[in-house]
């Protein structure tokens, strides 16, 4: 039991690390512009979806993390997560690629026009409701704030008289940096996505290091750190722990030897699991010839990887609705090329 849970410690902390660099990240960006960037986006639903999409497509999960942390800012619409969603295939895309790159382009390409074509729809039916982006979800975005984040002057008298709050976000990046270094957490070797969260980290350091102590004490330290980290370190270790006993392959095994639209059902009802793991069982299966091509396509559909457990942390109902608007849609696909024979 102690293993289980320091191994799914793991996980939860790669997991909340990336969501905090990238919450950082994008705070940072907004005061130094004023929020111009974050404004145009906010008010192009369409480019909204398509970059949503295309970061969905990333194999991994560090794109749909950007997209939740996106939408935890109110700097994006719901129409956009649920085309990130339907795009990514999670670290499940890693082994299409190597088990048949072929038709993993070709999943990858459909799961990239579907989730444009559905992000659309979404966003049409939601226009009559006037979808409300602004403060009163997730953190606070300061519009009038402007944040000058590096000046040389205030860095060395800063750190003299170093405050608590800065103090606590350099040595926990240090400490979270120094456990990607000696493998005790992400992925083993040196991929692109421990890379990438080793360089975050010394952003990071970077940030904490210089900036001035109005905007690490209210911006990062109040509204990111205090509101946001123990919520999704603790949902993210909770779902990890639990996954642990949801035997998927019992469930799969019990449904396989029935007809072809059953199978089609387990495996949109398993993509609901926010974990990458229980979509390799219909991978594997495909990769062997025994499930067809459409209820891949529907598994990589609903599934999203660790993507949504973010959004598991921040509104359940937000999260129960986007997987339900993808469970339809692969549903409806998945049926429908299983009738054509696909």
């Amino acid at each position: 039991m102690q293993e289980l849970l320091l191994e799914t410690l793991r996980h939860a902390l790669m997991i909340t690390g990336f969501v905090m660099l990238m919450m950082v990240v994008v705070e940072y960006i907004n005061v130094q512009n004023k929020n111009r960037w974050a404004e145009k986006l906010r008010h192009s639903p369409l480019m909204q979806i398509l970059m949503a999409a295309l970061l969905g497509i990333v194999p991994g999960c560090m794109g749909s993390f950007a997209v939740v942390s996106l939408y935890t800012h109110r700097m994006i619409r719901l129409a956009a997560v649920v085309a990130a969603m339907i795009a990514t295939s999670g670290d499940e895309a890693f082994v299409m690629f190597a088990l048949f790159p072929g038709k993993a382009l070709l999943i990858n390409g459909i799961l990239f026009v579907v989730a444009i074509l559905a992000g659309g729809i979404i966003h049409l039916l939601s226009k009559k409701k006037k979808e409300v982006l602004g403060p009163q979800y997730g953190f606070v975005i300061h519009q009038k704030n402007y944040c000058k984040c590096f000046e040389k002057r205030i860095i060395l008298p800063q750190l003299k008289r170093i405050t608590f709050e800065r103090s606590l976000l350099l040595f926990a990046t240090t400490v979270f940096s120094l456990l990607l270094v000696l493998g005790v957490i992400g992925h083993e070797g040196w991929g692109w996505e421990k890379i990438t969260l080793l360089a975050g980290g010394l952003f990071l350091l970077f940030v904490f290091l210089t900036v001035p102590e109005h905007f690490l004490k209210e911006h990062l330290y109040n509204h990111i750190i205090k509101k946001h980290f123990l919520r999704i370190m603790l949902w993210s270790w909770g779902a990890f722990v639990l996954l642990h006993f949801v035997q998927t392959e019992q469930l799969l095994g019990a449904l396989v030897e029935n007809n072809p639209y059953w199978i089609l059902l387990a495996a949109v009802l398993i993509g609901i699991i926010p974990e990458s793991g229980p979509h390799l069982v219909f991978v594997t299966l495909f990769s062997q010839q025994l499930i067809p091509f459409s209820i891949l396509l529907a598994s990589s559909i609903v599934q999203d990887g660790h993507g949504m457990l973010p959004m598991l942390a921040e509104s359940r109902k937000d999260f129960f609705l986007i997987k339900g608007i993808n469970i339809l849609i692969g549903l409806v696909i998945g049926m429908l090329l299983l009738f054509l024979g696909l």
